[in-house]
C-alpha cells in the first residue's frame, strides 16, 4: 500500500511537471526545484512524509525566503 501511494504522489507531480510548470514563468528559488525535491522526498521517506516535506519547502518558496541549495534531509 505505502508503494502505491508514494507511486500516485509522484505521478500527480510528474503530471505537474509535464503539463502545468512549463506554462508558468520560471521562479523557483531553490536547488533542487521544488517539485523535484518533493520526488525525492517521497522516494526517500514515502509518500505522507514525502509530501510534508515537500508541502514545508513550497511554503519557503517566497521572496522573503531562503534560496540556494537545499536537499532533501
Amino acid at each position: 500500500m505505502k508503494n502505491i501511494l508514494s507511486k500516485i504522489a509522484i505521478g500527480v507531480v510528474r503530471f505537474y511537471q509535464l503539463f502545468i510548470s512549463p506554462w508558468l514563468p520560471p521562479s523557483c528559488r531553490y536547488q533542487p526545484t521544488c517539485s523535484q525535491y518533493m520526488i525525492q522526498a517521497i522516494q526517500k521517506y514515502g509518500a505522507w512524509k514525502g509530501v510534508r516535506l515537500g508541502l514545508k519547502r513550497i511554503g519557503r518558496c517566497h521572496p522573503w525566503g531562503g534560496s540556494g541549495y537545499d536537499p532533501v534531509p
